[in-house]
């Protein structure tokens, strides 16, 4: 049996995808506005219906006020308490006028502020106009306002009233029209809103999902180009499609792969090269060795090839050394310690060394004539490279060749130049000399990395 794979986050919060992030955040700005439009809306409405109910009120109170007049100029003064009950339900029949046509309730008061004639149920006969709003009206002004008037009502109104004075009689005339009838507007905006968030937020989720769609596909063919490239397919790549930046990203990835992949050639093939470069001596060891076991070589031909043996074992021991340094170098353990001394001693030394392949090459050496050019550098890291340099050099000169040696100063550098005799390198190699892992094998007719 096999146990399904548990995933891990080490308890951080669950992740989210891409197109549930962009979703989540265009309905939250979203929803932002829409509660922001909902509540200026709202303002709005609440300072656009007080201002018509105070025009309309106005109206009625001009109205009221005119009729009231002319049942003064009757001998009908709505303002006297105690009048006659005929005259009184007469004007108040009147007064019930603009109770339908406007749904606005008139009542009176007279100059003590108390109330003498209404025509709505939700006046409190008994009750009393404030003092404050006596003497704002006193003062010529008509007030107007939301609320009960201190109980005066039984219910909110929107209320307006000013002071009369009717044949001489002075007293209070009021009109007002119930809160409700806001509420009922504010009520059906605010369904309208709703039902319209409703809808913009279906058309929001679903252009979400198809942006979102459209910035996570090239991100998803990336991710699984990059799960293939970690599980060691080289040639994983990644479609150039989508927006610049997403584009932008691909190609970086692609080269990035691309440069993966040849560096995995090049060890590959490096490590074919090294295995060749090891079989060589190795075979030409185990084949004296035996000839020596068998008797196939003479005893007195020993010396000779156990001196052959030497080079091919100095030779493995290089070979072995060179993969050491790499590894060394490419981990970071090998700390340069430069410091002046004589480059030209490096040359001679290198070519000392290679005296006997020289002469047994019939190789001229040339230019190399010590003047004492002082290098501030690693002795160790120039020796390596002239060494390599050197020993290349040897390999492919004919007999009869010549390797010339030259230094130069340069400013504040110094060339170093050795050239040789030969086919050379060939032009279409000539751009890979300086990659990692190159070398040109003319014998297997490639050029392998």
């Amino acid at each position: 049996m096999c146990r399904a794979k548990k995933e891990e986050n080490n308890g951080a919060a669950p992740l989210r995808s891409v197109s549930g992030e962009v979703f989540a955040t265009f309905a939250s700005l979203l929803l932002v506005a829409l509660v922001l439009m909902c509540m200026l809306q709202t303002g709005l409405s609440c300072a656009y219906f007080a201002q018509e109910r105070k025009s309309a009120l106005t109206a009625v109170l001009d109205g009221a006020t005119a009729m009231a007049e002319t049942y003064a100029s009757e001998g009908n003064i709505v303002t006297l308490p105690g009048g006659d009950n005929e005259l009184v339900e007469r004007a108040k029949t009147g007064f019930e006028l603009f109770n339908t046509s406007s749904d606005a309730l008139v009542f009176v008061a007279d100059r003590d502020g108390n109330i003498l004639m209404h025509t709505g149920k939700d006046v409190a006969e008994s009750a009393k106009i404030p003092q404050n709003l006596q003497e704002e009206m006193d003062s010529g002004k008509d007030i107007f306002l939301m609320g009960t008037m201190d109980d005066t009502l039984h219910d909110k109104y929107y209320i307006a009233g000013r002071r009369v004075n009717l044949g001489g009689s002075e007293g209070y005339l009021f009109a007002a029209t119930p809160v409700h009838a806001l509420a009922v507007y504010i009520r059906s905006i605010l369904t309208m809103l709703l039902l319209s968030s409703a809808v913009i937020l279906i058309v929001c989720g679903i252009l979400c999902m198809v942006l979102a769609r459209r910035i996570t596909w090239p991100i998803e063919q990336i991710s699984q180009a990059a799960k293939r490239l970690g599980g060691g397919d080289f040639t994983a790549r990644a479609p150039v499609t989508g927006c610049q930046e997403l584009a932008d990203f691909a190609t970086t990835f692609n080269n990035m792969a691309g440069r993966l992949q040849n560096i995995d050639n090049s060890r590959g093939q490096f490590m074919g090269n090294i295995a060749h470069e090891l079989r060589t001596p190795m075979t030409s060891i185990k084949g004296f060795i035996d000839g020596m076991l068998d008797g196939t070589i003479p005893e007195s031909e020993y010396k000779h090839y156990l001196g052959v043996v030497s080079q091919e074992t100095g030779r493995l021991a290089r070979l072995v050394q060179n993969m050491l340094d790499i590894t060394k170098l490419e981990s970071g353990e090998v700390k340069g310690t430069p410091k002046n001394y004589d480059i030209w001693s490096t040359v001679t030394d290198v070519v000392l060394s290679d005296e006997r392949r020289i002469e047994d090459g019939k190789i001229d050496i040339q230019g190399l004539g010590p003047t004492g050019t002082m290098v501030y550098a690693d002795p160790d890291f120039i020796h390596q490279v002239v060494y390599n340099i050197v020993d290349n050099a040897i390999k492919f000169t004919p007999p009869d060749g010549v390797i010339k040696f030259d230094i130069q100063q340069e400013n504040d550098m110094v060339r170093v130049t050795i050239e040789n005799t030969g086919d050379g390198i060939a032009p279409d190699a000539l751009p890979f000399v300086f990659e990692r892992f190159y070398k040109e094998d003319r014998s297997r007719g490639l050029h392998a990395r």
